[in-house]
């Protein structure tokens, strides 16, 4: 039978390369053990370097000591419980639901058929048309243009609500 691994039985194949890589494996130990170096977790053997080398443990970030804020929206009074999805409010910086912003812009804009309010990043939303006249799913719309794009946050000015749940995610 074939030995390419294209069918019929290469089981042979693999128990010559699987008994090379034991006694490989079995060489590098022994060498490790004549360099007197102890086998632990935290070690691992890189033949470039020459040898077994320490590598650097792993330690999780400190987590905030203060919980995330969970502010009260000025438009709906409801609480916001993902402050991270939250958007600052154009007039005072305050945080707003992402789903109050959307549905203010809505009842502003005249949306026409095949029209829609989306997210466009960088605090932006845009009036988006589907040529098709309705949004139907990922793979269906791929035809549509952006007919608007409405400056919601300023990029200059960023929230001091934002600097603060940052701390929260991020070191740096």
């Amino acid at each position: 039978m074939s030995g390419s691994g294209r069918g019929g039985d290469n089981r042979g194949n693999r128990r010559k390369f699987f008994r090379r890589h034991d006694r490989e494996n079995d060489n590098c130990q022994e060498a490790q053990g004549r360099q007197g170096k102890k086998n632990s977790e935290n070690s691992r053997l890189d033949k470039n370097r020459g040898g077994v080398f320490e590598r650097p443990r792993w330690t999780p970030p400190r987590l905030a000591a203060e919980p995330l804020p969970v502010p009260d929206c000025p438009w709906c009074g409801k609480p916001i419980r993902n402050i991270a999805s939250a958007i600052s409010d154009q007039d005072t910086g305050q945080p707003v639901h992402f789903d109050c912003v959307l549905a203010r812009i809505s009842q502003r804009e005249n949306l026409e058929r095949g029209d829609m309010i989306a997210y466009i990043g960088g605090g932006r939303f845009g009036v988006i048309h589907f040529d098709n006249g309705e949004f139907q799913g990922r793979s269906e719309n791929r035809n549509f243009k952006i007919k608007k794009i409405l400056e919601w946050e300023n990029k200059e000015n960023r929230a001091e609500w934002r600097s603060h749940i940052s701390d929260h995610y991020s070191e740096t």
